[in-house]
């Protein structure tokens, strides 16, 4: 079983920056794929970003494709997420996902690990 904590979040103006960051539980993270997914009031949780367990492969959402970065650091059990040039429609809960089974995966249910999110507000 893997826990995972987010940090990171917070206020920024529109063209900012924020690193968030998903530290997580245990002695098997590099056994697990992760994934960030985020949540605006009244939608539904989206896909945003997704990297393989060794790093060496990673996947966005088109609304984010070359403004955010996945990484991970599996010596210090950790995934973030590098986001640069912040537009308003990127306010959301920012969640951190895992799954230990199932390669990378762009849906909420591919990941049975979740943490319970970070939120991020970008003003105009």
């Amino acid at each position: 079983q893997v826990q995972l904590v987010e940090s990171g979040g917070g206020l920024v103006q529109a063209g900012g920056s924020l690193r968030l960051s998903c530290a997580a539980s245990g002695h098997t993270f590099r056994s697990y794929t992760m994934g960030w997914f985020r949540q605006a009031p009244g939608k539904e949780r989206e896909f945003v970003a997704a990297i393989s367990r060794t790093g060496g492969s990673t996947y966005y959402a088109d609304s984010v494709k070359g403004r955010f970065t996945i990484s991970r650091d599996n010596a210090k059990n950790t995934v973030y997420l590098q986001m640069n040039s912040l537009k308003p429609e990127d306010t959301a809960v920012y969640y951190c996902a895992a799954d230990a089974f199932r390669g990378v995966s762009w849906s909420t249910s591919g990941y049975n690990h979740w943490g319970q999110g970070t939120q991020v507000t970008v003003s105009s």
